[in-house]
């Protein structure tokens, strides 16, 4: 397979490419002739990252030093308790995923107020157990201020070694938006080395045109605005992170740039106003960048889905599927007297990693029928359907067989809309971005479908939902999603 040189100049001539397509061969080598359908690498594989082992161990010193300094929580029981109630009360809000300038101060509140929850916690435990030994007032006040004094001196001093060795070592970055925030973001991180980002280019979301198209000024990164330049810069620096000044999910382009910079194991950051709407937090509050407030989205494959979403699936869909079942029998026994045999409807689809599976619908149509027609709102045949046939069409237990394929596991109540093998041939090569869907099952409905964009909408506009809806994928959001799609304002509409 032939690899691109890092050094090699752009063509002459060449236009910027309005849309981004996946990676080069040089930057992720494909190892098959389906690859592009696979789901994307793991976030972070082959790149430096923060180990969270030096603050987990602050941590865990700080909690055993306050036992045995305070009277009465030496007892080895309470220390251990206090050590993993402390461990997990700091991973929960986030404390071992800092920002690029993590302080002390920032965190101060946050760490004051999980050590007062776990002291209490311990002295509960402590009176509930040996009545006699309950931890006096003025001890508990001194183990929470003991317990907060220890860890913030502990996580200064992981801070300041991680500033050290960032000034030593910066990583590669890439700054993504337009002038002058990102050229002035491109300073900030320039002037300072402690926060551990080397600035080597400034990606424009679209084509620039006007005063932008000019070269920047001399000594400052070069723009980069076409894939060829980001596939070399990538390559020739081994970028390590992305900065967002704008929103990723804003349009077409910055949301192929975030997917591509995803691919390459980047890390993602947002800077600026985009850092205080986009995105889920993945710690406590909001870090600064010099003048901007930053961020880091938390793009790692566990929000996909896994044993949650499953758990959900088949929570809900086998009962669904024995409730439905005597409507079902009823449908299929009247289908069979009004227009032969045949009452299910085969048709293939894609689903994760590319994978063909086979969709059950109930007919609408009579024998004879061409079925499988590709139509523009994804309907399960084509033709003239009878009075029966628009009944069912109308109404929902047409699609009632396919809570099988969520239970066989090739489909899931909420994901991608499950599209016909050529129309995902055709959208992909057109649209890059578009066969990133296939990362996660598709569903019944999902988040592109519950805001009016059915088959008949814009490519680039559905893929960018389902892509925002797997990148920022929770529990939580499957239910609404299923919620808003069984109101009945969203079954009367497209959605």
């Amino acid at each position: 397979m032939t690899t691109e040189r890092a050094d090699a100049p752009p063509a002459a001539g060449a236009l910027p490419a309005p849309a981004l397509p996946r990676p080069a061969a040089a930057v992720r080598p494909p190892r098959g002739p389906d690859r592009a359908t696979l789901p994307p690498p793991r976030p972070g594989r082959g790149a430096r990252r923060r180990t969270v082992a030096p603050l987990l161990a602050a941590d865990c010193l700080a909690t055993t030093g306050t036992a045995l300094l305070v009277p009465g929580t030496g007892t080895a029981p309470a220390a251990a308790a206090a050590v993993v109630l402390v461990l997990l009360l700091h991973a929960r809000a986030g404390l071992y995923r800092p920002g690029p300038a993590p302080r002390v101060p920032a965190d101060l509140p946050a760490l004051l107020g999980r050590s007062a929850v776990c002291w209490c916690a311990v002295a509960a435990v402590l009176a509930a157990l040996q009545p006699g030994r309950a931890l006096p007032p003025a001890a508990l006040a001194g183990a929470v201020a003991a317990h907060t004094l220890l860890v913030c001196a502990g996580r200064a001093t992981v801070h300041r070694a991680r500033r050290n060795a960032a000034r030593r070592g910066p990583r590669a970055t890439l700054v993504v938006g337009t002038d002058p925030a990102a050229r002035r973001l491109a300073a900030v991180l320039h002037a300072h080395p402690e926060y551990g980002m080397r600035p080597v280019g400034i990606v424009t979301p679209a084509p620039p045109c006007g005063p932008d198209a000019l070269p920047p000024a001399r000594g400052g990164p070069p723009r980069l605005t076409s894939a060829q330049d980001i596939t070399r810069a990538v390559i020739r620096h081994t970028v390590r992170d992305a900065v967002f000044t704008v929103p990723p999910y804003a349009d077409p382009h910055t949301s192929a740039l975030l997917r591509r910079f995803i691919d390459q194991g980047s890390a993602i950051w947002l800077a600026g106003p985009a850092a205080a709407r986009e995105g889920r937090t993945p710690y406590a509050g909001t870090d600064r960048l010099g003048g901007f407030a930053c961020r880091r989205l938390d793009t790692s494959p566990p929000r996909h889905g896994g044993p949650a979403k499953r758990a959900l699936d088949l929570a809900l869909a086998g009962p669904a599927l024995l409730l439905a079942a005597p409507l079902l029998l009823g449908w299929a026994l009247a289908l069979r007297l009004a227009d032969g045999p045949g009452v299910l409807v085969r048709e293939e689809r894609t689903g994760r990693g590319g994978r063909p599976f086979t969709l059950l619908t109930l007919r609408t149509l009579p024998p004879g029928s061409v079925h499988g027609a590709a139509t523009p709102s994804g309907a399960a045949d084509s033709g003239r359907p009878g009075r029966l046939g628009r009944l069912l069409r109308r109404t929902a237990p047409a699609g009632l067989p396919r809570l099988w394929n969520v239970l066989r596991g090739r489909l899931s109540l909420v994901g991608p809309c499950p599209e016909r093998p050529a129309t995902v041939e055709r959208h992909t090569r057109d649209h890059p971005e578009y066969g990133t869907r296939h990362r996660m099952r598709p569903g019944l409905t999902g988040l592109a479908q519950v805001h009016g964009l059915g088959g008949g909408a814009a490519v680039e506009d559905r893929a960018r939902l389902d892509n925002l809806y797997i990148d920022s994928w929770s529990l939580w959001q499957d239910i609404r999603i299923l919620l808003r799609a069984a109101a009945p304002r969203v079954r009367r509409g497209r959605g």
